[in-house]
């Protein structure tokens, strides 16, 4: 039960953090996770929970990692707003890997 609660905040706390300032997307997602565990709330089977709370941690994971938002600020032109989570560092790609030097 310790579980579902957990998963149940951090959800939330995804959404209001992917969505910012996002009042529909917001409000959409809020909706959802509810009734996704409205849904579930009888569930008695330690399976079926343990099956519903890995998938709500990949939904976390996917809202948290894959999730972009984009602004609309002209009739052709749109604005990308990556979060922090979604920026890595990038590795160049290099054509032909240079041997590394034994010391």
């Amino acid at each position: 039960l310790e579980g579902v609660l957990k998963l149940f905040k951090l959800l939330h706390r995804t959404r209001q953090e992917v969505f910012k300032n996002d009042t529909k997307a917001l409000e959409a997602a809020r909706q959802k996770i509810n009734e996704e565990f409205r849904n579930n709330r009888d569930e008695t089977s330690e399976e079926k929970i343990n099956e519903l709370l890995k998938i709500g941690s990949d939904v976390e994971v996917i809202l948290r990692t894959s999730v972009i938002q984009a602004v609309h600020t002209d009739s052709d032109k749109i604005v990308l707003i990556p979060r922090k989570d979604l920026l890595q560092d990038n590795t160049p790609y290099i054509d032909k890997p240079t041997k590394k030097q034994e010391s």
